[in-house]
């Protein structure tokens, strides 16, 4: 089983320290993890950091792969401008690394990952002419592809309408699970870290302030004091996890 781990990792740009000293337990295949925090906290540095983009002190241990190359990056910025239509943006994420020499057994994972993002229906029309949630649902689709065994996602929801949302976070907690991926993802959705995720881990100026089960770490403290809100968090009457916001500090 794939196992991530981060020792003392830190990044800078130029002289700026963006990441200080990032330490986490042993984060397992089957895992759903939640990369919280607010604006410019340092998460998309993170993901880089993990990803190989950038360098920096400290260690990204990856341990348990069957892959040379078992990371796959879902940025938050998923804006393209290529001619291609999206079955050939997929395909060509599918092919990076093996060749181009198509086999059937490629574009039938092309085939799966556009069919359990339900944007099948899409795969002829051009990508520049996506909106902003079909582009999002695209950069997945590109990323579950490469059948990583992790998989960082960089705030993939947020141009996603309520309904797509909940599907997207559904598909992943089950291929989680089916595949012993583990999932990273950045949320600003606390209600959905909360419902679809089992560990979570919290950074705040670049530094890490917690980490550990989801429901331990999403706490009314950590948001009055991260987030400057004041919440409370109940059950609902089907017994999950609500967040409630009453305002801000």
């Amino acid at each position: 089983m794939v196992t991530l781990q981060l020792d003392r990792v830190s990044a800078s740009y130029g002289r700026q320290e963006i990441l200080s000293e990032v330490s986490t337990p042993e984060f397992q295949g089957g895992q759903v993890v939640a990369l919280l925090g607010p604006n410019a906290a340092g998460k998309s540095t993170l993901f880089r950091r993990i990803f190989g983009m950038l360098k920096g002190g400290g260690h990204v241990r990856i341990t348990g792969a069957r892959t040379a190359t078992p990371v796959a990056y879902m940025p938050q910025d998923t804006g393209a401008s290529a001619v291609l239509s999206v079955y050939e943006a997929v395909l060509l994420a599918r092919m990076q690394g093996r060749g181009m020499k198509v086999q059937n057994e490629d574009l039938a994972h092309v085939d799966r990952a556009l069919e359990e993002l339900g944007i099948a229906a899409l795969g002829e029309r051009d990508i520049g002419n996506l909106s902003g949630g079909q582009r999002q649902l695209l950069s997945a689709a590109q990323a579950l592809v490469q059948e990583p065994e992790i998989l960082l996602l960089d705030e993939p929801t947020s141009a996603l309408d309520l309904n797509r949302q909940l599907g997207l976070l559904t598909i992943l907690r089950r291929l989680a699970e089916e595949r012993q991926m583990l999932i990273m993802a950045a949320l600003h959705d606390l209600g959905h870290a909360l419902r679809f995720t089992d560990q979570a881990m919290v950074l705040e100026r670049g530094r890490l302030i917690t980490c550990g089960p989801t429901d331990q770490v999403v706490t009314p403290d950590l948001l009055r004091r991260v987030y400057q809100v004041e919440a409370r968090i109940e059950p609902c009457s089907r017994g999950l996890p609500q967040l409630i916001v009453e305002g801000a500090v």
